[in-house]
């Protein structure tokens, strides 16, 4: 029998993996009859696209679901997403999502076709129906040129979208440059999307951490306590990479779900990684989960420079912090060049694990 999302949501209070809030609720009976709507029609084309005999079908707006961070926006679309019974779907996060577009148009330049999007927008309205998208944020001037167009593609052959961002449309790419060609994609946003604010008192990531161990040391005994925490924040999921676009480079986070990125220490400060990088990592995250950082000395002095811009980049913009390491934040770093810029730097770990600290 098919249950609504509201009764799945139920399923899962009862059973004690999420807990009541009125605010998701209210959203999944809005998405129940965008969900309705895909399954019923999930077959059937829109306007040109719908073929010579077929009449065609206009898709309801899609929504777009913002609020504060660890208010469950994830979690509510991915509760629509997997429901929803139709094969042609994609749930992706946002800067992944550009990523692959940049690299698809990338390909198209080389072959000389003269409208690189075109290409690319054909292979996702063949290929979803329903895109779902996490994390909307425009802070690169190439994507705010790139996404109005794209949308307005998809929108006309009928695809479904979905999004969470933690703004509302108006504060995309604010202060950004030439922001006033951006303009009309805030427009299309506000006029062809259902917007929502998910209002919700509780931010369920920093409940969930509330009070718990969230650095451990030594690093090589925890790998069980570590895994325990990165499934209760994803709700068991799996992870992918997560790619994000640099200066025309990328840097990629090697786990990724739900907000939350995995990463060894090795994997972001043993690369030739800098401030921009750092700052995407952190802009893109809400938890960070860091294993295996080592003891650190004039002998890994690159990487332990490394290590400091990154904590920075976390600690400015607030993101939440789960690590294993050598030893406590005092004993990291005991002696050689930059021993004592590094008391800084361990002062800001042991704040970090604060239980309110990012709130």
């Amino acid at each position: 029998m098919r249950q609504k999302l509201t009764e799945i949501l139920a399923t899962r209070i009862a059973a004690g993996t999420l807990r009541p809030d009125p605010a998701q609720h209210a959203v999944l009976e809005q998405l129940e009859s965008l969900r309705l709507w895909l399954e019923t029609n999930a077959d059937r084309r829109v306007g040109l696209f719908a073929g010579l005999f077929a009449k065609p079908v206009t898709p309801p707006p899609g929504l777009y679901l913002w609020g504060g961070v660890g208010r469950g926006k994830s979690m509510v679309m991915d509760l629509f997403t997997e429901a929803t019974d139709i094969r042609a779907k994609r749930r992706v996060h946002f800067h992944a999502f550009m990523q692959s577009v940049h690299h698809g148009m990338h390909q198209a330049r080389k072959q000389g076709v003269e409208d690189p999007l075109a290409p690319v927008a054909d292979d996702i309205i063949r290929s979803a129906r329903l895109l779902a998208f996490d994390e909307m944020q425009i802070t690169d001037i190439t994507d705010a040129m790139v996404v109005g167009r794209l949308f307005e593609k998809l929108l006309a052959a009928g695809t479904v979208i979905v999004t969470t961002s933690n703004r509302p449309p108006a504060d995309l790419y604010k202060n950004g440059l030439n922001r006033a060609l951006f303009l009309p994609f805030i427009d299309m946003l506000e006029t062809r999307f259902t917007v929502t604010e998910l209002v919700s008192p509780t931010d369920y990531r920093q409940h969930r951490l509330s009070g718990m161990q969230v650095y451990f040391h030594p690093a090589s005994r925890v790998s069980a306590q570590i895994d325990a925490l990165w499934s209760d924040l994803t709700g068991s999921a799996r992870g992918e990479p997560l790619s994000l676009p640099v200066n025309g480079r990328s840097v990629t986070v090697p786990r990724f779900a739900n907000g939350v990125g995995r990463a060894s220490f090795w994997d972001l400060c043993a690369q030739p990684l800098g401030p921009g990088d750092y700052l995407a990592i952190a802009s893109a995250l809400r938890v960070l989960i860091l294993e295996d950082i080592p003891q650190l000395s004039a002998s890994n002095y690159n990487e332990a420079k490394r290590f400091v811009i990154l904590i920075d980049a976390l600690y400015e913009a607030r993101v939440r912090l789960i690590c294993s390491a050598a030893d406590i934040p005092e004993r990291l770093y005991l002696e050689g060049t930059g021993a004592f810029e590094f008391e800084r730097t361990a002062s800001r770990l042991r704040e970090m694990q604060g239980a309110d600290w990012s709130a």
